[in-house]
C-alpha cells in the first residue's frame, strides 16, 4: 500500500514542489497543470494564464511560490477539474459527489443544520484574485462579505433616506453565497460570463430550494433567493449601493495587502474597479482609500504601476469592463 511518508523519508532532496506533485500523481489526483491549461507556464513565469486574450498577462513585483498554485477543490471553487467541464455541464453535484459521506448535505428536510454546514465553506474558500499574487492565506469569501456588511451599515445619511438598508445588508450578506459550491470565479480563470450566472444561479436553486425549501414554508430560502437575485439583477437603487460597497471593499484589501507585504507586492490592476462606483458617497470613500495608496508608495519609495498603460494593463482593464458589464454605469 502506498504511503506518502515513504516518500518523506527517502526524498529528502526533492523541492516541496515536486513532491507535491509527485504525490498527488501517485494517488492519482490531477497536478494543477492538468486541470488547467498552461498553468505550468504560469508557475515559471509568475504569469498568470489570460484565456480570454490567448496570451498571458505579466504582473510587477509578485513572487509567486509553485506550492501556492497546487491545491484542491476544498480550497477553491474554480481550479479543479469540477470546473473544466463544458459549459452548460455543471451542477451543484459536480461538487456536492466529492465530499466525503459524513459531509453530504441532506435536502428536503425541514431542518436548517444541513444548510448552515454548508456555509462553513465561505469560511474555507479563498478568494481567488489575490491567490495569483502568492497571497495563498488570504481572506475568504466570507470574511469579504462581513465587512461588506458592516461598511453598509455606515451608509452616509444623504444616501440612507433614499434607501432599504435592511435589503442592503442582506444583499451583502448573500451576494456571493453561491460560490460556497461554485467558487471565486475571476475575470481571468476563462469561464464565460453566461456560464458563471448559470452556475450561480442554480446553485443558489439548490441551497434555496433543495435545503431550504422545507424549512418553514421555504419563506426564509425565497428571501435569501430574492436578495441574490436583486443584486444579481443590478436595477434597484439598493444593488447598486451594495454593488458599490463590493468594489470598496476590494479597494481596501488591496491596499491592505501591499502594506502588509510592505511594497512587495503590486496589487494596481484591482485599483481599475474604482472607476466603476457609481455612487458619490462611495466614490468619495474609494479616493480616500486611493490617495493613502499613493502616499504609502511614495513613503517606502517605490515606484507603483498604477499609471501603467501598456498593453498587458489594457487587457486586463477590458476583462474587468466585461466581467462588471451587468453593473450599471458611472455617470461622468
Amino acid at each position: 500500500m502506498f504511503r506518502p511518508s515513504h516518500i518523506f523519508c527517502s526524498l529528502t532532496t526533492v523541492t516541496i514542489a515536486s513532491l507535491t506533485h509527485s504525490l498527488l500523481k501517485a494517488q492519482g489526483i490531477k497536478t494543477l497543470s492538468a486541470m488547467a491549461p498552461h498553468i505550468e507556464e504560469a508557475v515559471q513565469t509568475n504569469t498568470p494564464p489570460c484565456k480570454s486574450f490567448g496570451r498571458a498577462i505579466p504582473y510587477a513585483h509578485q513572487s509567486i511560490h509553485p506550492l501556492t498554485l497546487t491545491y484542491t477543490a476544498s480550497q477553491s471553487g474554480i481550479l479543479n477539474h469540477t470546473n473544466k467541464l463544458p459549459d452548460g455541464q455543471w451542477t451543484p453535484q459536480t461538487v456536492l459527489h466529492t465530499l466525503p459521506p459524513h459531509s453530504q448535505p441532506r435536502a428536503n428536510t425541514s431542518s436548517p443544520v444541513a444548510f448552515f454546514h454548508m456555509l462553513e465553506r465561505l469560511k474555507t474558500t479563498k478568494r481567488e484574485g489575490w491567490r495569483r499574487f502568492g497571497i495563498s492565506q488570504g481572506e475568504s469569501i466570507s470574511d469579504h462579505m462581513y465587512r461588506m456588511s458592516i461598511i453598509t451599515m455606515l451608509c452616509p445619511s444623504s444616501l440612507r433616506s433614499r434607501i432599504d438598508m435592511n435589503q442592503c445588508i442582506k444583499m451583502a450578506l448573500v451576494h456571493d453565497m453561491a460560490e460556497l459550491l461554485v467558487g471565486d470565479i475571476t475575470p481571468v480563470d476563462g469561464v464565460l460570463k453566461s456560464e458563471k450566472s448559470r452556475r450561480e444561479s442554480t446553485t443558489m436553486d439548490f441551497l434555496c430550494q433543495e435545503l431550504l425549501g422545507d424549512v418553514d414554508g421555504g419563506e426564509a430560502g425565497r428571501e435569501i433567493k430574492q436578495a441574490w437575485q436583486e443584486y444579481e439583477d443590478s436595477e434597484t437603487l439598493e444593488s447598486h449601493f451594495v454593488h458599490d460597497v463590493d468594489k470598496m471593499e476590494l479597494v481596501l484589501q488591496m491596499v491592505e495587502y501591499e502594506k502588509s507585504h510592505e511594497g512587495r507586492i503590486d496589487l494596481s490592476e484591482f485599483a481599475h474597479v474604482a472607476s466603476r462606483i457609481v455612487l458619490p458617497e462611495v466614490r468619495q470613500w474609494c479616493e480616500q482609500v486611493l490617495e493613502d495608496q499613493k502616499a504609502y508608495w511614495k513613503s517606502i519609495d517605490k515606484k507603483h504601476s498604477a499609471s501603467q498603460n501598456g498593453k498587458e494593463a489594457q487587457g486586463m482593464k477590458e476583462m474587468q469592463d466585461e466581467y462588471y458589464s451587468h453593473e450599471p454605469e458611472r455617470k461622468q
